[in-house]
């Protein structure tokens, strides 16, 4: 895919494998981000071509500019955790978009710790180039919140997904 990429590391507090435990459940990525996602929605079993659907809270939504976002699965590493997924719909920034892929990488760091590496490649439907600088730091920043929140969760909650 050409067009503008933006990549964005966070040290998180929680090992590699419970944030991947978390990010391979639909079920478990519902109940540690229960403030902002509602209902999440899993059609396949997970293995590329998997579709997921996030039902946003109100307040979600109102700051995502939609309810809901959709996404298909299109490399699922287990053994490199690597989470990349096209995005169908969903957020503000998705209309202006013709395509949109996002990447998660989770990597051991420190005790008990890891280093998510998250990263959108995308491409305007006009071909014109980088999104406005805040319309990017919006992007990013969703799901750079979502990771902070399913680690706050996993803080919080020692024993699960352990």
């Amino acid at each position: 895919m050409a067009g503008c990429v933006i990549t964005e590391e966070c040290a998180m507090a929680v090992s590699a494998d419970r944030m991947w435990k978390v990010a391979c459940s639909g079920e478990a990525l519902q109940k540690a981000c229960a403030a902002f996602i509602d209902t999440v929605e899993e059609e396949g079993d997970g293995s590329p071509g998997s579709i997921t659907t996030l039902k946003l809270s109100a307040a979600a939504a109102a700051n995502a500019g939609g309810s809901l976002t959709r996404t298909r699965v299109v490399v699922r590493d287990h053994a490199a955790r690597l989470l990349r997924n096209e995005v169908l719909e969903g957020g503000k920034v998705r209309a202006q978009l013709k395509s949109q892929v996002t990447e998660v990488k989770l990597e051991a760091a420190g005790e008990g710790g890891c280093v998510a590496t998250f990263r959108v490649e995308y491409e305007k439907l006009d071909g014109s180039g980088a999104l406005a600088p805040e319309d990017q730091a919006g992007l990013v920043g969703a799901y750079v919140g979502m990771l902070k929140a399913v680690e706050a969760y996993l803080i919080a909650n020692p024993t699960e997904y352990a």
